[in-house]
């Protein structure tokens, strides 16, 4: 009787006859005997066929590379010497005594397995991904993915958490990106919109008294691609919970986080998770997602740059310093072209930087500060023996980025991110309201449905700019995984929340009148959040580029070179759905 069994699972303990079937991993002729290492997703077996036990060796002869196969045969010990202890199933082999062949294969369109081949053009590996699958780190990535979601899901139910489907065809709404459009055939001129989050339709649940709600959501937004941002679609843990503060929301979902840093296999720095004021992330690290990881702090140097006859620092709004121990090492080359680039790139007009070597100061500003003036600085920073000072010297927002961006280079030159390591922190305290620098008005600074801190006599009496949201994200390691807040479900607040940002009551009822008329039914307080699935795997498997934790991603063009898509289609559909392709604006 003949068992079926996977690649990856025989060992010195089976016994008796077995069918395996997959793919030929590697095919070896040594003297008539035929090795084929044989593949699953569960591992490989060697196979073995000699000329006297295969009932059609010709078969075998025949057998190329990624060929699938089905072989029966016995288990067999190795012997001592040929025992391969890189495979889980290197103690045994199979002997062959019959063998089908289930599928041939054409030449393969590049090397799926030879890690001596250097990288393939990333739009030939997406345009076979199928083929890119089958290799060790991609499968393992997506197999973690799948393990990954059981684990949040086990983790929801057990916290009382109900998963529940929220609409894919919706209303177009301005949620910060472009909606993607599906014309309706059966109301012409009307269009649905795929959701770029279920945000109201969970809020709406809430209403419903639907106090625990998660799913694993899609979200559909036309926006450009990044290395941590898939354009077109992606997943996320959507959830909501009615009667809690974020503070309670923060006990109940810290544990969900930790426990997938250690089914990754890694620690978690500090746990409770700290919680940091945007404003003091911001000034501390330069920018709202920092890797905390490692210490690197800025210092607010205002003050003393006032009292130094150094012109471009005396008459600057801000001023701030990041001092770089071991930095002095970096050579001039390296500071020009890499790090006042980066410094550039987020809108510095330049980088200045000061060494600290046997004893004193050195570099192209040192000249422009007196003997005196360089020793207080030293005390200030607490520059150490070899260490780098970087400045930056202009707005608030700028002169946070810019060292923020150089921060984030130092760490990468220094190899200062344990990839072991997991840094959790949430950000708080965000401005609800910020300075659109375009048109000089006031804007949301970030979710308009977000609870204002101070409630209504805050949004009446204060000014925009000094009012905080009750709305928070949860960071990790340079990658911001979710962004969340208490709600505003009180129609009058709302009402002028949206009225300081220039929207009358009119607007508000057009986009949002579902919204107000569900709360004024009674709307329990809740909060939420929606962590990205595909930032968290990247997380947790060190991956940087978010392609590579996705089955069939879109390159950077947000094209599929497998499918084909995006695609015209036919003028019968356009006519199906009243569509005219006006070939003027192709």
């Amino acid at each position: 009787m003949y068992r079926t069994h996977t690649c990856g699972e025989l060992s010195a303990k089976s016994k008796g006859e077995v069918v395996l079937s997959g793919w030929v991993h590697k095919r070896r002729d040594l003297g008539g005997v035929i090795f084929v290492d044989l593949r699953d997703r569960y591992g490989i077996t060697q196979v073995v066929f000699h000329p006297d036990k295969v009932a059609d060796f010709s078969v075998a002869e025949g057998l190329k590379y990624e060929y699938i196969i089905k072989v029966k045969g016995a288990v067999v010990k190795r012997d001592k010497k040929s025992i391969n202890k890189e495979l889980s199933t290197g103690e045994i082999e199979l002997l062959v005594s019959e063998v089908e062949v289930l599928s041939k294969a054409k030449a393969m369109p590049f090397e799926i397995f030879d890690a001596r081949k250097a990288e393939e053009d990333e739009d030939l590996r997406l345009k076979y991904r199928f083929l890119e699958i089958r290799r060790e780190k991609l499968k393992n990535t997506l197999i973690f993915r799948a393990k990954m979601l059981k684990v949040i899901r086990d983790y929801m139910d057990n916290n009382g958490f109900i998963e529940l489907a929220t609409p894919v065809l919706t209303v177009s709404s301005p949620e910060g990106a472009r909606d993607f459009l599906v014309p309706s055939r059966l109301h012409p001129g009307k269009f649905y919109a795929l959701p770029q989050a279920p945000q109201q339709y969970k809020q709406l649940l809430m209403v419903g008294g639907m106090d625990r709600y998660y799913q694993i959501a899609p979200c559909m937004r036309d926006e450009d691609p990044r290395a941590d941002r898939s354009p077109g679609e992606f997943y996320q843990l959507d959830v909501e919970t009615s009667f809690m503060t974020s503070d309670e929301f923060f006990q109940l979902m810290e544990p969900l986080f930790i426990e997938l840093t250690k089914f990754a296999g890694k620690q978690v720095k500090e746990s409770p998770f700290p919680r940091i004021p945007y404003k003091e992330v911001m000034e501390t690290y330069g920018g709202d997602r920092p890797d905390l990881r490692y210490d690197l702090k800025m210092v607010d140097v205002a003050e003393w740059a006032k009292q130094t006859g150094f012109k471009v620092f005396a008459e600057a709004e801000f001023v701030r310093a990041l001092v770089v121990p071991g930095g002095a090492k970096f050579t001039r080359k390296e500071i020009d072209e890499e790090f006042t680039d980066v410094a550039k790139r987020a809108h510095a007009k330049g980088l200045a930087w000061m060494k600290y070597v046997e004893g004193k100061f050195e570099g192209s500003i040192a000249k422009f500060f007196s003997e005196q003036e360089l020793l207080s600085l030293r005390d200030l920073v607490k520059a150490e023996e070899g260490s780098i000072v970087f400045f930056s010297a202009d707005n608030w927002k700028i002169s946070c980025t810019a060292l923020g961006a150089v921060r984030t280079l130092v760490a990468k030159k220094l190899n200062l991110s344990d990839p072991n390591l997991v840094a959790w922190a949430w950000v708080v305290d965000f401005p609800m309201y910020e300075l659109n620098e375009e048109s000089g008005k006031i804007d949301f600074g970030h979710n308009p449905f977000s609870m204002p801190m101070g409630g209504l006599e805050a949004l009446n009496d204060e000014n925009p700019l000094n009012i905080l949201a009750d709305q928070y994200d949860i960071i990790a390691n340079g990658l911001e995984i979710s962004s969340g807040a208490v709600r505003n479900k009180d129609p009058e607040i709302m009402y002028r929340a949206f009225a300081v940002a220039g929207y009358d009551k009119k607007a508000v009822d057009a986009k949002f009148g579902h919204m107000i008329r569900a709360f004024e039914f009674g709307a329990p307080p809740h909060c939420g959040f929606a962590p990205g699935i595909e930032r968290l795997v990247m997380l947790l498997t060190n991956e940087d580029n978010i392609r590579n934790v996705v089955p069939f991603p879109k390159n950077q063009k947000a094209e599929e070179p497998m499918m084909g898509s995006p695609s015209v289609v036919d003028d019968k559909q356009l006519k199906e759905l009243h569509i005219k392709i006006d070939s003027n604006n192709k």
